[in-house]
């Protein structure tokens, strides 16, 4: 297996005011003269790793990474809760990645990300694809209803234990309703007055999430629950925000729109045993993206496995 890049440090960051009282945290590292490649995070609301600029050749490479608003080092932080969150939706994010793209300079660049990272860059390329030299995803989602009633409901037929846990935090009178309905009284319960209620309520979400990618044996054990308070808060508060409201993207949209990605290249990496997202999304999206490559790893999940590292490694090389 090829081994990741070094882990070199950012040669330049800072704060990006991007309105609304808004502020995102960036950084460059690799070649100032490199291809420009942008690393756009899960979540919503995971802030950025650094680890993965590794998968970059530094080299080559003039790597870009970010804070989604309300996450990581940008600010206002969503763990506060006097930070509202009616700002941030995925049009914002994408509004935000475009005037980023301004700010630093750059015409065109790789977009790599997963999860739902792979949902924002998705909406991005679509709005913007002349700014666009090629796509990396893995974990891939578009985050539509049926995918998020499938995470939050549909594979609790599989954990049928922990998804009664997870409902039943709820009050009696908010787990009748659609899965929807549950999301937004999370929301609510993330939102409360009461810390201690929403420090509950981001324990019980984390829980879940650990939960759906427990049978991956290759993943990291309490990978949701182990983050710190303050960044699983702010995790916690904006993806309920989201999901709550369908990731602010009408039904099928970004299936509908690939359309406009034709002559883009992309790769489209997915992990066969992804419980909570399964294979079947990017399926759909390989047929509708003639440009795009699909590659799935047999033993990998959400969380991913070597062999997907390598993938992932190369699909970047091929873009290099």
């Amino acid at each position: 297996m090829p081994e990741p890049y070094r882990h070199d440090e950012p040669y330049a960051q800072g704060l990006l005011d991007v309105g609304d009282g808004q502020r995102i945290h960036w950084n460059t590292s690799g070649d100032p003269a490199g291809k420009p490649a942008v690393v756009v995070h899960g979540g919503p609301g995971s802030g950025h790793n650094p680890g993965s600029r590794r998968y970059f050749d530094p080299r080559r490479y003039r790597i870009v990474q970010y804070d989604q608003r309300g996450c990581g080092r940008s600010l206002p932080h969503a763990a506060d809760p006097s930070t509202g969150l009616e700002h941030n939706t995925t049009a914002h994010l994408v509004a935000d990645l475009e005037r980023l793209r301004e700010h630093l300079g750059i015409d065109k660049w790789l977009l790599y990300g997963g999860s739902w990272g792979s949902t924002l860059i998705l909406a991005y390329a679509e709005a913007h694809p002349e700014r666009v030299s090629g796509i990396v995803v893995c974990g891939v989602t578009m985050t539509r209803p049926e995918e998020l009633e499938w995470l939050y409901q549909g594979v609790g037929r599989f954990l049928p234990g922990p998804w009664e846990e997870f409902r039943d935090f709820l009050p009696a009178a908010d787990r009748d309703g659609d899965v929807f309905d549950l999301l937004a009284a999370y929301s609510r319960q993330l939102n409360s007055p009461e810390e201690s209620v929403r420090r509950a309520a981001a324990r019980a979400w984390a829980t879940w999430e650990d939960a759906v990618i427990s049978h991956e044996v290759l993943g990291k054990p309490n990978a949701y629950s182990d983050r710190p308070s303050d960044a699983l808060m702010a995790f916690t508060r904006i993806t309920a925000h989201y999901f709550s409201h369908r990731a602010f993207l009408a039904d099928g949209q970004l299936l509908s729109n690939a359309g406009r990605l034709a002559g883009i290249p992309g790769e489209l990496i997915h992990g066969r045993l992804d419980l909570g997202g399964p294979l079947h999304t990017p399926w759909q999206l390989a047929k509708a993206w003639p440009d795009a490559r699909l590659t799935v790893i047999d033993e990998a999940g959400h969380t991913g496995s070597p062999r997907m590292a390598e993938a992932l490694l190369a699909a970047v090389e091929r873009f290099a």
